[in-house]
C-alpha cells in the first residue's frame, strides 16, 4: 500500500472557493480511483490562497485482474448476428465458450480477462480529466492555448503540479505544466523551490518554509491571535466565523496584528463601522468593557514582519481612516436633512404598477396603524400616555422608511440607520423600533431567519409599535392566520418570511 500525494499550485484562490473546492477535489478523485476499482483508506484535502491538494492513503500498486463474462448469440444464430457480437467482444469464433442454457440451446459466452493495472498509469488519466470537469464557480483559461475552446480552465493560472505515488512521479501534463515533486513556500518567507520527498513530509516540509496548508490550523490561528492581540490590550474581540474563515483564505502564514483609530469616528453607527472594516477591510472589531465599540480593529497580515507589525498596522490604519472619514461625511449629511423632507422622495419610488408608490403604500400601512387603535384591537393604556401614542402611530408609520444617503450607500444597515435617524430626531420609541432585518429576504424563495418575528415588530419593517402589539392581540383572530414562529411554535401570519 502507498501514499498519493497531489497538489495544483496557482496564483491566487478566491477565499468563498477554497472550502468547496476542497470538498469537490475529494470528490473527483474518489469518482475517478471508483473507475478503475480502487479504493483508499482516507483523502486528506488541503486548501491554502494559492494551492489545493490532497493525499490518498494506502492505495495498492495496481488493480486487480477482473473476468467478465458477456453473453451472446445462440449457436446456431445467423452469421450477420455472430459477427456483430465478435466485433464487439474484439474476439474470435474459436474464442468463444458454448454453453446450454435452460432450454437446451447452445449459447455462446465471451469470457474477457482483464489483467490489473499499475494505479500510477490510472492516476496518470484520472488527473487530467479531474482538472477539466473541476466546477470552479469561475474558472478561466490563459497563454496561448487558451485561443482554442478546448484548452484547460482554472480558477486562476497553473503554475506547477506535484503528482508523487510513494516517491515516484506520477507523469502529467496540462496546459504546458508538467507534474514533478517541486513546489513553492511562502511568497515572501521562503519563495525558492521546495522538493516533497513524498506524501509523508509534504505537511511538515510546508511548515518549514512558513506554509500552513490544513485550513481549520490556520482558522484556529487566526482566531486564536485576534482574542490574544485584543485581550492584551484590555479588550475584546466581536466574534464573527466567517470572518476568520475568510482571513484564513487569506493567508498561509496568519499573524493577527491589532490596530487603532480616531474615537472621533465613533460618532457614526456602530453597524456602519463594523461593516466598512468587515465588508471592506477583513477586520474584527472589539469592543470595551462595557460592550461598547472601542476605536481598535485586528487586521491579520500574511507575514511575521520583522518590526512586529508597526508599519503594517499604520498603512492599514491609514486605509481605514480614509474609509470611516466617507462615512461619518455620510451620515452627517444625513443627520441635515428631516426625515419628512427623505419621506418625501418615496413619491418617486413604485411600489406597484397598480397600487401606487412606496409613499401610497405608507399612507396605507399610516391608515391601517389608526384603525388598529380606534377599534381596540391594539390594546392601549388609558390617559393622556395613551393618546400621545395614538396620535403619532400615524406618524411612526410614515416615517418608519425615510430614503437617507448612507443606507444607500450600505444597504445592508439601511433599516438600523433608520432607527438610529429616528432616535436622533426625537421621535418616540415605537417609531424607532424598526426590525434591522426589515429588507430579507431580498427576493422571492430566500429564506429569512424566523428570528425577524421575534415579537418585538412585524417581519417587514413596518412601524413597531403597532405591529409588536399585533402579534398578541385579537387580530391574529380575525385575518385567521397564526403567530409566529419564533414567539408563539406556530408560523407567522406573513408568510413570505416564517417559511
Amino acid at each position: 500500500m502507498t501514499d498519493f500525494l497531489l497538489e495544483l499550485l496557482s496564483e491566487e484562490i478566491p477565499a468563498r472557493m477554497q472550502e468547496k473546492a476542497a470538498a469537490d477535489l475529494v470528490r473527483l478523485f474518489e469518482g475517478e480511483l471508483a473507475k478503475a476499482g480502487l479504493t483508499a483508506s482516507g483523502i486528506q484535502s488541503f486548501v491554502t490562497p494559492r494551492r489545493l491538494a490532497l493525499i490518498a492513503r494506502d492505495l495498492p500498486l495496481e488493480t486487480a485482474a477482473v473476468s467478465e463474462e458477456l453473453k451472446g448469440p445462440r449457436a446456431d444464430a445467423p452469421a450477420q448476428a455472430l459477427a456483430g457480437f465478435l466485433g464487439k467482444t474484439g474476439l474470435t469464433r474459436d474464442q468463444l465458450v458454448e454453453r446450454r442454457d435452460a432450454k437446451g440451446n447452445a449459447v455462446l459466452f465471451a469470457v474477457i480477462e482483464k489483467p490489473g493495472r499499475s494505479t500510477r498509469d490510472v492516476l496518470a488519466e484520472g488527473i487530467p480529466a479531474i482538472v477539466r470537469g473541476f466546477p470552479w464557480p469561475k474558472a478561466m483559461r490563459w497563454g496561448a492555448a487558451s485561443l482554442s475552446p478546448e484548452s484547460p480552465r482554472w480558477v486562476r493560472p497553473l503554475q506547477g503540479i506535484v503528482a508523487l505515488f510513494g516517491e515516484t512521479i506520477v507523469p502529467v501534463e496540462i496546459a504546458g505544466v508538467a507534474s514533478g515533486a517541486a513546489t513553492v513556500g511562502h511568497r515572501f518567507h521562503h519563495p525558492g523551490v521546495i522538493t516533497i520527498g513524498s506524501a509523508a513530509d509534504y505537511v511538515e516540509k510546508l511548515e518549514a518554509c512558513h506554509v500552513i496548508v490544513d485550513a481549520e490550523a490556520r482558522r484556529r490561528l487566526v482566531r486564536e491571535g485576534a482574542e490574544a492581540a485584543a485581550a492584551a490590550a484590555g479588550l475584546s474581540l466581536v466574534p464573527d466565523a466567517g470572518l476568520v474563515a475568510e482571513n484564513a483564505g487569506l493567508t498561509e502564514w496568519p499573524v493577527p496584528l491589532l490596530g487603532r483609530f480616531d474615537p472621533a469616528f465613533l460618532v457614526v453607527p456602530r453597524e456602519v463601522i463594523q461593516l466598512t472594516m468587515r465588508t471592506n477591510q477583513k477586520y474584527f472589531a472589539c469592543t470595551d468593557t462595557k460592550g461598547a465599540l472601542a476605536p481598535a480593529f485586528v487586521c491579520t497580515a500574511n507575514i511575521a514582519a520583522s518590526d512586529g507589525g508597526v508599519a503594517i498596522v499604520a498603512g492599514n490604519a491609514k486605509v481605514l481612516a480614509a474609509r470611516l472619514s466617507d462615512a461619518r461625511f455620510f451620515w452627517e449629511q444625513d443627520l441635515k436633512v428631516p426625515l419628512a423632507e427623505r419621506a418625501v422622495k418615496l413619491k418617486d419610488i413604485v411600489f406597484h404598477e397598480k397600487l401606487g408608490t412606496v409613499a401610497d403604500k405608507v399612507e396605507r400601512v399610516a391608515k391601517l396603524a389608526r384603525w388598529l387603535v380606534e377599534e381596540g384591537i391594539i390594546p392601549l393604556p388609558a390617559g393622556e400616555r395613551g393618546l400621545r401614542r395614538h396620535g403619532r402611530t400615524g406618524r411612526a408609520a410614515r416615517q418608519g422608511r425615510p430614503r437617507h444617503r448612507d443606507g444607500g450607500r450600505v444597504p445592508r444597515v439601511a433599516g438600523r440607520d433608520g432607527r438610529l435617524l429616528c432616535a436622533g430626531r426625537g421621535l418616540a420609541r415605537h417609531g424607532r423600533r424598526r426590525d434591522p432585518r426589515s429588507l430579507q429576504a431580498r427576493r422571492p424563495g430566500r429564506r429569512s431567519p424566523h428570528r425577524a418575528c421575534d415579537g418585538r415588530g412585524v417581519a417587514g419593517g413596518q412601524a413597531g409599535y403597532f405591529g409588536r402589539f399585533l402579534l398578541r392581540s385579537r387580530i391574529a383572530d380575525r385575518i385567521k392566520r397564526p403567530f409566529c414562529a419564533a414567539s408563539r411554535g406556530t408560523r407567522c401570519y406573513q408568510s413570505d418570511y416564517c417559511r
